[in-house]
């Protein structure tokens, strides 16, 4: 059995600093190998990870549609190569770079055989972490329909809650069955306004941590640097994240 963990929220809200954080959580805690998966069109997971990927499932995916076919391969066992080589090795952490969602034409036959072969590696993995975007656009045609765990992140503003929100009810409507769900509030400057507070009590969002904002991470990220690397001694930000994953993963 997998143990799959999926993070989404809007642009700007930390989610992707999260995942690589949640990634290296898992390996600091021996439960390894772990698959982080880059399901956001707007690719970072890797810069966070301290990671390189030289192709996507996307690329694989353009070419089997634009392929014509050689006698000497099958579609399908040029799909499975493409996966294959797609899927980056690290020490403890793999990496799979999804890309960027369809262009024009039909792609149901590729996202058929795309979806059927990447069913297939995830199950190598006992540990996985899918950094979707907001509107999980790869979760919902390729990847999991299935996660143990999914945390939503936004920041402490009404705008950022509201998509939080749409992405909290989209899980639903994707009819993507999620054991647990929690919200994470991140990038937090003082006190969380009340009325923020009132809608997750309203809509009962297990809030299962916050996060305050982080001058080391900020540094980091202006200097290219791996975040995930960062240790919770010399960090707030990433000491909060770990007492959110101790608190929903253990």
């Amino acid at each position: 059995m997998s143990l799959i963990i999926g993070m989404a929220g809007k642009g700007g809200v930390g989610k992707t600093t999260l995942a690589g954080l949640v990634t290296q959580y898992l390996v600091q805690t021996g439960r390894t190998p772990v698959l982080a998966v880059d399901a956001d069109s707007n690719a970072n997971l890797a810069d966070v990870l301290g990671m390189e990927y030289h192709t996507t499932l996307s690329e694989a995916r353009e070419e089997m549609k634009s392929s014509p076919g050689d006698v000497s391969i099958t579609k399908d066992r040029l799909i499975e190569l493409r996966t294959q080589e797609a899927i980056v090795e690290g020490d403890h952490i793999d990496l799979l770079v999804m890309g960027q969602p369809e262009g024009s034409g039909c792609y149901c036959a590729a996202n058929s055989v795309l979806a059927a072969v990447l069913e297939k590696a995830l199950k190598n993995y006992p540990y996985q972490v899918i950094d979707n975007e907001a509107g999980m656009e790869h979760i919902s045609r390729l990847t999991a329909r299935y996660m143990d765990i999914f945390f939503v992140v936004s920041d402490a503003s009404r705008r950022g809650l509201t998509a939080a929100l749409r992405i909290w009810r989209l899980v639903d409507e994707l009819k993507i069955t999620v054991r647990h769900k929690h919200l994470i509030l991140n990038r937090v400057r003082g006190e969380i306004p009340p009325d923020v507070m009132k809608v997750i009590a309203a809509e009962k969002m297990d809030l299962a941590g916050v996060i305050p904002d982080d001058q080391e991470i900020y540094e980091a990220d202006q200097n290219a640097k791996p975040t995930s690397f960062l240790k919770a001694e010399g960090s707030s930000a990433v000491a909060a994240a770990r007492a959110v994953f101790q608190k929903t993963l253990g």
